[in-house]
């Protein structure tokens, strides 16, 4: 007969690794995703219901942009995610030079984007133009937003890494700014193709 301890269950691996950073970032990062979802959503109706005008419109966009833009945010992901790594390894200032250029790249992001809509608006083109374009400007307004507050999170992560207040004894802040960024890449990553693209 076996003996109680031989009996138990697998040793337990201790509990589940909590996502970085702080909790509230997640709620946060959910509820955004799931308002992303929601518009997300709306178009694919609007689309499904208009088929032919959306198609129309979606070739008056400029792609090479879109995809320099889907470029620039990635690449800022990634030095924003090698940042973080650095500065989990006590190099605070190689994490403030990866933070910087994330930021760069972000900033391009805003750049890009003016001149898109700067195109659009100059060509007499609005909200009330279509519905293809009601979606366009709305849409993409609302990631650009998103993108101008994940740089104030990064410019102010930046000053904070670099002035040595984030490293392996804090890394919460860095974390969740991180994560929030990162949110800002993936929605991106889905509207792109999904505005630009798919037909």
């Amino acid at each position: 007969m076996h003996s109680p301890a031989e009996t138990s269950v697998p040793p337990h691996a201790g509990p589940a690794a909590a996502p970085p950073g702080d909790l509230a970032i997640w709620f946060f990062i959910l509820a955004e995703l799931l308002a992303f979802g929601v518009f997300f959503a709306a178009y694919a109706f609007a689309r499904a219901h208009n088929v032919a005008l959306f198609n129309t419109m979606q070739a008056t966009l400029d792609r090479s942009a879109g995809a320099v833009n889907t470029a620039l945010l990635i690449t800022a992901s990634w030095c924003v995610a090698r940042a973080v790594e650095a500065t989990g390894r006590a190099r605070s200032a190689t994490g403030a030079r990866w933070l910087a250029g994330g930021i760069l790249c972000g900033g391009g992001f805003l750049v890009v984007k003016g001149f898109e809509y700067a195109a659009k608006f100059g060509a007499g083109i609005n909200l009330s133009t279509n519905t293809f374009y009601m979606f366009y400007l709305s849409l993409t307004f609302f990631h650009f937003m998103h993108v101008i507050l994940g740089l104030v999170i990064l410019v102010a992560l930046w000053w904070k890494t670099r002035s040595g207040d984030y490293g392996p004894h804090n890394m919460n802040g860095i974390e969740s700014g991180a994560a929030y960024w990162h949110m800002v890449d993936l929605v991106w990553i889905v509207l792109f193709p999904l505005v630009y693209v798919m037909r």
